[in-house]
């Protein structure tokens, strides 16, 4: 299995300070995980010396061969250069407002760490940059010279931020004008998983990842899309540590009424093909 969604345990919780500085709520500014309200098993995962090792023995439990870190920390980059044969290297924009910044930063991460995507939370950048602002250009635009994908959130956010910027059907002008770029949303795209399909039907480069869904929650529309027409565009992705355990997902699993067929795909082979892994 290929994860593209997984990361390391980390101590406090200052790796959420970056959502923090733009919420209003008393619950979000005191919650240790400003979406935490949303899950019910967040994994209880004490940090050590040796984070990697964690998440190494994470997925050496549940038969994952390679998971998508990115490389914004010492634990990942550590990671990726450690371990390159377990460790797919991701780079990320943080703020699209910076806009020959992001380039120069997600160049020089593709030099460094050979990055195989990028990846953006819109809803999470201060100011926030919606999908299809003009800040977000010059990124999609170094994304299809490096010939990597870029795995963007879209749908309703889980913090207490507003949700326009991550509005599904902005991605239909995206893709309209860079029509070479391999775009994968992430975090469900809910309550537009509908027009998601409709807009993977439509445009070929567009794939969707089931990150920080527990499998029992995943979208109704995508497993009936991945069952019929998009069995090469559904990618699977957990979100261990951040709100998911490994055990929690495999358990749920066996219960995806997928079609025999899409299962390789879904695990593999899909994100193989997306991040250049495949041959």
């Amino acid at each position: 299995m290929i994860d593209t969604l997984i990361g390391f345990p980390t101590e406090g919780s200052g790796q959420y300070d970056f959502i923090r500085r733009q919420t209003k709520d008393a619950a979000s500014r005191a919650s240790a995980m400003p979406v935490e309200y949303m899950f019910t098993d967040v994994p209880d995962v004490a940090p050590t010396s040796d984070p990697v090792s964690i998440t190494l023995h994470e997925m050496d439990r549940f038969g994952i061969e390679k998971g998508m870190v990115h490389v914004t920390g010492d634990d990942a980059r550590r990671a990726v250069r450690e371990h390159p044969d377990r460790f797919v290297p991701a780079g990320v924009v943080t703020d699209p407002n910076d806009v020959m910044g992001s380039v120069r930063t997600l160049r020089q991460a593709h030099e460094e760490f050979g990055v195989r995507a990028t990846t953006v939370f819109p809803a999470g950048t201060f100011p926030q940059v919606a999908i299809d602002a003009p800040q977000m250009y010059p990124v999609y635009a170094t994304c299809v010279e490096l010939g990597i994908p870029i795995f963007v959130c879209a749908g309703m956010p889980g913090p207490r931020v507003p949700y326009e910027v991550q509005e599904v059907g902005r991605i239909d002008r995206v893709m309209f004008d860079f029509p070479d770029l391999v775009f994968v949303t992430r975090h469900g795209c809910e309550p537009w998983e509908e027009l998601a399909v409709k807009l993977m039907l439509k445009w070929p480069n567009l794939y969707y990842s089931t990150s920080a869904f527990a499998p029992k929650h995943y979208p109704k529309a995508i497993v009936d899309y991945a069952n019929s027409r998009g069995a090469d565009k559904v990618l699977y992705a957990g979100y261990f540590p951040a709100g998911l355990s490994l055990e929690r997902i495999f358990r749920d699993m066996p219960a995806v009424p997928f079609r025999d067929e899409v299962w390789p795909k879904f695990l593999y082979g899909n994100a193989a093909r997306v991040l250049g892994l495949a041959g």
